[in-house]
């Protein structure tokens, strides 16, 4: 009977295990990558396309602005070494003011399909000091200016041309807005 219990024991434990490492990597088809924490690095749910802009910004002023974009060939801005193919940006903050509350909508369209895909994230703890610029990196890397990316997306997975519209928004900011292209081919399956 003794050993009857311990292998009852022995068994839930390792069916306790297998559910855990189930939940921790998750299920389906759907990729599994991670979402900032307020410094930028990744954790959390997966990123997935969404359907519509969530952005609802009214603002005017004017000092928010996307001063360089980059899909391919792409350069670490701090250390201006070559690093692998990512969505790469660069907002700059030429107001007088502290710019909060940065959020990223940008559309992929592969050609000439014409098929699309959105992301949105908001860049959850960033301050753009006044007339300095920051760049982010969608590459699932962890750090400071570090987000998240499907790694399944378009632009990861089609051979074909595809192009990036991207707007960044902040409150009382009137939105800034740039474009990238990747051309065809599947250099950027890093």
């Amino acid at each position: 009977m003794k050993k009857l219990l311990s292998l009852v024991f022995i068994l839930a434990a390792v069916l306790t295990g297998i559910v855990a490492c189930e939940a921790s990597q998750g299920s389906g088809n759907a990729p599994r990558t991670e979402s900032p924490a307020a410094s930028g690095a990744a954790s959390g749910p997966a990123v997935l396309p969404v359907t519509k802009n969530p952005i609802t910004n009214t603002g005017t002023k004017t000092g928010l602005a996307i001063t360089e974009t980059m899909v391919e060939n792409n350069m670490d801005k701090a250390s201006g070494k070559e690093v692998s193919d990512r969505l790469q940006f660069t907002l700059k903050n030429s107001s007088g003011e502290e710019i909060t509350g940065v959020e990223v909508y940008y559309t992929m369209t592969e050609t000439p399909s014409g098929k699309t895909e959105s992301y949105y994230q908001k860049l959850d703890g960033l301050t753009i000091a006044p007339n300095k610029e920051a760049t982010f990196y969608f590459d699932n890397e962890s750090g400071e200016g570090h987000y998240p990316e499907n790694k399944f997306s378009i632009y990861r997975t089609s051979p074909e041309e595809v192009k990036f519209d991207i707007e960044a928004s902040a409150p009382g900011f009137a939105a800034a807005r740039g474009t990238a292209v990747k051309e065809a081919g599947l250099e950027e399956a890093d």
